[in-house]
């Protein structure tokens, strides 16, 4: 989901490469500009990456189709990704009817079910038409996937995961996120398709940033 809308291409969330070449690769061969590929937040935003890592973040909503297209491509990407970068996914909200799945990710993510369920959400809403925006519904669905469902409810209501939203409200904040998927890099840095043109180029934009601190 855009607030401002961009082309995102079959072709351009299908693989972490092009023509053969990794993303890593090209992005070194290609010098992207501020302003153009990439903004540079007047105020630097929080990282939690450990010292000696790059922080990496993915903004997204389970019900975003674009979201839902992208996520093959990053999780190839992830899984291919420099040991120095420390990636992670922050649901946004853009209004209060996002919260549920924001909370939906961080009770996963409590009960180390993310890299299980990650990709099966996106499933559930996208392809086999379940809606999961109301914890209700995300209650009665979760009982049905074979986990712990008094574990799931109990940290999905829990202050843990009421403060982890909170936080990624802020971050959201902090990186003028208004539409998704979008990426920051380094708590310095943000892109997303509306600037590039296209994911994959997103992608790029990233090794390239990551790149650029590293040399610093």
């Amino acid at each position: 989901m855009k607030r401002r809308d961009f082309s995102l291409s079959a072709a351009s969330v299908l693989a972490a490469t092009v023509g053969g070449v990794p993303l890593a690769a090209r992005a070194q061969d290609r010098k992207f500009q501020e302003g153009i590929d990439y903004l540079e937040l007047k105020k630097p935003a929080l990282v939690e990456a450990p010292e000696g890592k790059i922080e990496v973040v993915e903004f997204f909503w389970y019900s975003c189709p674009h979201c839902n297209a992208f996520e093959p491509s990053l999780a190839a990407w992830i899984n291919a990704a420099p040991k120095d970068l420390a990636i992670r996914r922050v649901p946004v909200a853009f209004n209060p009817s996002f919260v549920p799945q924001q909370k939906l990710y961080y009770a996963l993510e409590g009960m180390g079910k993310v890299t299980e369920m990650h990709a099966r959400v996106f499933r559930a809403i996208h392809v086999e038409r379940v809606p999961l925006d109301k914890d209700e519904l995300i209650l009665n669905w979760i009982a049905k996937q074979g986990l712990d469902a008094a574990k799931f409810k109990e940290l999905y209501n829990s202050f843990t995961v009421a403060n982890q939203v909170r936080k990624a409200t802020q971050l959201q904040g902090a990186y003028s996120v208004d539409g998704v998927p979008a990426m920051g890099v380094a708590g310095r840095y943000y892109t997303d398709g509306a600037l590039t043109g296209s994911m994959q180029i997103v992608l790029q934009v990233v090794d390239y940033l990551a790149q650029t601190q590293r040399k610093a």
